[in-house]
């Protein structure tokens, strides 16, 4: 697997713990819809929560979060749609945004922002 996908999933896992520690029940991970993907899936209170995971070794030149640009919410949005449909659930729709800080195997720096406008 190449390092980046390393990274990448590394991440993942570190967010969904992080959301299991805060109380999240997470329903997927990794959603495909096409060729678009939902990282995080879960429910928190009365809540649907669609995370994107952004992970970086370093945040020292652009904050990891400013990769989810006007393309990826657009292609966020559609995947969040189809998952609506797809499934039944009689909770608000929220989308957050998790970036993971650090080298596998090291202590990551999380930083979690909710509740993100995809308009």
């Amino acid at each position: 697997m190449a390092q980046h996908n390393e990274l990448g999933k590394w991440g993942e896992d570190v967010a969904a713990e992080y959301l299991r520690g805060k109380g999240y029940s997470i329903l997927e991970r990794d959603w495909h819809s096409g060729h678009r993907d939902i990282d995080i899936i879960a429910i928190y209170q009365n809540y649907l929560v669609f995370v994107e995971v952004k992970t970086r070794t370093s945040d020292s030149f652009v904050a990891p979060e400013t990769a989810v640009d006007y393309k990826k919410t657009r292609n966020l949005r559609a995947s969040i749609n189809h998952y609506l449909r797809f499934r039944t659930l009689d909770l608000t729709p929220r989308f957050d945004i998790i970036t993971v800080v650090g080298r596998i195997g090291s202590t990551p720096k999380i930083n979690h922002i909710d509740d993100i406008p995809l308009m």
